[in-house]
C-alpha cells in the first residue's frame, strides 16, 4: 500500500512533459509489441504438413516435396522451386513463414527440392522438376487441388527452374510405364524472383567468364562437357528459357532488382523482349534498389498470392 502510494507520488512529481513523453513511450512500445506479435500469428497460418513425400529418385536418393495444407484450402496449389544456385535443402527446409501468403490466401503448397549440384547437373534438376509437378498432377485428388490449375514460384535458381517449366513443361509420354510420367509438366501461372533466363549470355553478371561459357562458381553443375565449348552451346540452349518462349506459356510475374550483380536486371527484361517480340506478354516489376534479395521479399510474396489470385482462380470465383 505504501509502495502503490509512493509511485503515486513520484508520478505527480515528475514535470507535465515527462509524464507525457513517458505515456507516449508506453503507447508505442505496445503497438510494437501488437504490431509484432500480429506478424507473428500471420507468418505462422494453422496449416497440415507433411515433408518428404518421395516423388521420385537419382542416383540412389529420393527426391522429395513437403505438403503444406492451410486450414481453408482453395483447391488450388502452388509449387515452390527449392533451390539457390541450383542447391537444394531437404524435406522440412522450407520454411512456413516464407510462403504464409500464399497459405493465407488458402493455396496448398508444394515445396519440390531436387538434388542438389555438382552431385546432380542442371539438367537432372529440369529433369527432376517436371517430374515433380507430374508427380502433383497425378495426385491432384489426393491432395484436394485442381489439376488444370497449378502455380510455381521460386528465386534465383528456383526462378530459373519455374520457367523452364513455363516454357518447356508439357504432356508426358504416353507410352510410360509409370502413370506420373504421362501426366503433363505445365503449369498455368508463374510468380517469380530475379532468375536467370539466358545461359549463353551472361551480360553484366559477375559470373561471366567473358568466352560465353557457363557460370563461373557454377561450372561443375553443369556437368564435364560444360568445359567443352561447342557442346556447351547446346547444353546452355537447352537449360535457357529464353530460347523456348512460346504463344502458350503460362502468365508470368517476375520481380526482379536493378542492383543486383549475380543475376541483373537484364536477364528478365531480355525474356521479356524476347516474349513480346514472339507477341507473349511477360509482367517484370523492378525493385529499385533491390540486389539479389531485398528485405520486403515477403510483401512480394503477397503480390504473388495475388497474381496467383487472378490467374489461377477460374472466372466468377468467390474464393
Amino acid at each position: 500500500m505504501g509502495q502503490s502510494w509512493g509511485m503515486r507520488r513520484f508520478w505527480r512529481w515528475l514535470p507535465r512533459w515527462v509524464r507525457r513523453l513517458l505515456k507516449a513511450i508506453l503507447a508505442l512500445v505496445v503497438c510494437v509489441l501488437l504490431l509484432v506479435a500480429a506478424l507473428y500469428f500471420y507468418a505462422h497460418p494453422s496449416i497440415t504438413r507433411i515433408d518428404g513425400v518421395v516423388y521420385g529418385t537419382r542416383g540412389g536418393e529420393d527426391l522429395t516435396i513437403d505438403v503444406l495444407t492451410p486450414k481453408r484450402p482453395n483447391g488450388l496449389g502452388v509449387a515452390v522451386m527449392v533451390s539457390g544456385g541450383w542447391k537444394s535443402g531437404g524435406a522440412g527446409s522450407l520454411d512456413t513463414w516464407l510462403v504464409a501468403p500464399l497459405l493465407r490466401g488458402g493455396y496448398t503448397v508444394f515445396a519440390v527440392c531436387h538434388i542438389s549440384q555438382p552431385q546432380a547437373t542442371v539438367m537432372d534438376a529440369i529433369t527432376d522438376v517436371n517430374r515433380g509437378i507430374r508427380f502433383i498432377r497425378h495426385h491432384a485428388a489426393v491432395y484436394g487441388i485442381d489439376p488444370d490449375r497449378i502455380g510455381v514460384t521460386g528465386g534465383s535458381a528456383g526462378g530459373h527452374l519455374s520457367l523452364m517449366l513455363a516454357t518447356r513443361g508439357g504432356p508426358g509420354s504416353m507410352g510410360a510405364a509409370d502413370p506420373i510420367d504421362r501426366e503433363s509438366s505445365a503449369v498455368q501461372a508463374v510468380a517469380i524472383f530475379f532468375p536467370v533466363t539466358d545461359l549463353l549470355n551472361l551480360g553484366t553478371s559477375t559470373e561471366n567468364p567473358g568466352d560465353g561459357g557457363p557460370p563461373i562458381s557454377f561450372v561443375k553443375g553443369f556437368g564435364p562437357d560444360a568445359l567443352d565449348m561447342p557442346k556447351w552451346k547446346v547444353i546452355g540452349r537447352e537449360s535457357s528459357p529464353i530460347y523456348h518462349i512460346h504463344l502458350n506459356m503460362p502468365p508470368i510475374l517476375i520481380h526482379h532488382g536493378d542492383k543486383d550483380t549475380l543475376t541483373p536486371l537484364e536477364q528478365s527484361t531480355w525474356f521479356q523482349e524476347r516474349a513480346k517480340e514472339q507477341g507473349v506478354d511477360v509482367t517484370v516489376k523492378v525493385q529499385p534498389g533491390g540486389e539479389h534479395g531485398w528485405l520486403s521479399m515477403s510483401w512480394d510474396i503477397w503480390q504473388f498470392a495475388r497474381w496467383f489470385d487472378a490467374h489461377l482462380k477460374p472466372p466468377h470465383s468467390t474464393e
